[in-house]
């Protein structure tokens, strides 16, 4: 068995309102460099923790972590759509293990995920059929939110599930740190719109581009220096980032919701999956980064970082 771990940045603008050349060349660099660590590892499983944004969980039940026995993609913002390759064996393997540590974990047999979890496949390994993998949605939009250390105890849990597969494991986390994007509330928010974020009501095609467009304007907003909402915030991305490379884990257990909202917008909770991965891997043993690499990037919205760790 052996461990290794990606953190990965995510956002749906990429591509569609880049930032300039030579800054997109620094994070190109930067996941390539992601890329060849996941090339040398060769994972035999990939346990990807992820977000979803209001595409495959809603607030009929919306559970604060999930692992997926099978998922499908929905194909959001141009993003791949169809069957991950899920690992249904492995996963069922870690749901026993984990609900057996005493983590009260939800499993879904038909999981339907975004491109939180979609372009982190696409990005390290061509497409979301190139590797077996075990998804877990871990909810970083949709209020209440719980603490913190209940993410952490279910990345220990899980990390402690997988040394018994004996494969070779990489912990994914798709996040973006700092972001505010314009997300949909559940709180006074018009009826058609709160029946959607309740029910579930897949959106028209007309519908689903309005939506998308709205966020890559916002990114030309945030950009411009024209939008009113939350700016990135690289001291707080940075306090995060050193968090990890120190594998001070226990301090997120005093991370608030409203602390992390405060400082890193609506969307900074995403950090939470994050949080699971390392923590996973921290359950195999101390580790250490073999990279780090952070960019203020406002036209993804985004506090964008790649970091990659091994065990010591």
């Amino acid at each position: 068995m052996g461990a290794a771990l990606v953190g990965l940045s995510h956002s749906p603008l990429i591509g569609k309102n880049d930032p300039a050349p030579e800054v997109l060349a620094r994070i190109d660099e930067a996941v390539e460099g992601a890329r060849a660590f996941v090339r040398e590892f060769d994972p035999e499983l990939v346990v990807l923790y992820a977000p979803d944004h209001y595409n495959g969980f809603f607030y009929k039940e919306m559970p604060p972590f999930c692992l997926a026995t099978a998922a499908t993609a929905v194909g959001d913002f141009g993003s791949a759509s169809g069957p991950l390759s899920v690992d249904t064996d492995a996963a069922n393997t870690l749901a026993r293990e984990v609900l057996a540590r005493g983590i009260d974990l939800t499993v879904s047999a038909r999981m339907v995920v975004d491109h939180g979890f979609v372009q982190p496949l696409e990005v390290l390994f061509g497409g979301i059929d190139r590797v077996p993998v075990v998804p877990v949605f871990v909810n970083g939009v949709a209020t209440p939110l719980g603490p913190v250390s209940r993410i952490r105890a279910l990345g220990t849990a899980i990390g402690e599930a997988a040394a018994l597969l004996n494969k070779r494991v990489l912990f994914l986390g798709s996040g973006g740190l700092s972001h505010d994007p314009p997300v949909p509330v559940l709180d006074g928010a018009p009826p058609r719109v709160a029946d959607a974020l309740i029910e579930g009501y897949p959106p028209t095609p007309e519908q689903r581009a309005k939506g998308e467009e709205r966020v890559v304007r916002a990114g030309q907003e945030l950009a411009a220096g024209t939008s009113t909402r939350l700016p990135i915030n690289p001291a707080w991305d940075n306090l995060v980032l050193d968090t990890f490379e120190k594998a001070d884990l226990a301090q997120v257990d005093g991370w608030t919701v409203e602390w992390m909202g405060a400082e890193g917008g609506g969307s900074a909770h995403e950090v939470r999956t994050w949080v699971a991965a390392y923590a996973s891997l921290a359950a195999t043993g101390t580790y250490r980064l073999r990279s780090r690499f952070y960019e203020a990037v406002p036209e993804w919205i985004a506090g964008f970082a790649v970091t990659t760790a091994v065990p010591q």
